[in-house]
């Protein structure tokens, strides 16, 4: 006799790359079903899937996520469930961080990601990178870390202009960099 499949037998995860996954789970009703799956994009070049686990989730679904990672070529990192997970938290700090230096006068938005691209070989700097994943995305990210206690997550005030304003990168195609509309810099 053939086995019924149903949605108990489903592999639930969410992309989110800084939602912590327990209240998602909670919220849901999924309580030790849902695993945190954050792909990088562009996906097909990126090597790394970062995965978090809310405490007390069914090794059965760890086991089948971590799987799925290996099936699509990626490297599995596991991090602890938090605000943020870790890439989200380290790529937030290094742009905060240039957003001030840019505040400040430091250099331009251009030197600023020269010197994390030519200096550190990142395939893009910060404040590009910013530019990309949206800088309302980011100031929204680094508000839910300071609401959690994170204070060195403080927003500079040239993200919350920009955002006001509705510069907010590349989807915009203001933001700390020109874009075409294309989506590349102008």
């Amino acid at each position: 006799m053939a086995r019924a499949w149903g949605a108990q037998d489903l592999l639930l995860l969410s992309g989110t790359s800084a939602l912590p996954i327990s209240p998602l789970a909670h919220s849901a009703g999924l309580d030790g079903r849902l695993v945190g799956f954050h792909l990088f994009v562009p996906v097909p070049k990126m090597g790394v899937v970062e995965m978090a686990v809310a405490p007390g989730t069914d090794p059965v679904w760890v086991d089948q996520a971590r799987t799925l990672g290996l099936a699509l070529s990626k490297r599995v990192v596991l991090v602890k469930d938090q605000p943020g997970f870790a890439a989200a938290r380290m790529a937030l700090a290094q742009g905060l961080e240039a957003i001030r230096l840019l505040e400040a006068g430091v250099a331009s938005a251009e030197d600023l990601d020269a010197l994390m691209t030519l200096g550190y070989g990142h395939p893009v700097g910060p404040l590009e990178l910013s530019d990309r994943v949206g800088l309302d995305l980011r100031l929204r990210i680094a508000e839910g870390l300071m609401a959690a206690g994170e204070v060195r997550f403080e927003p500079p005030a040239l993200l919350r202009i920009q955002v006001a304003g509705r510069n907010l990168g590349r989807k915009t195609r203001r933001g700390f960099r020109a874009w075409d509309l294309d989506g590349r810099r102008a």
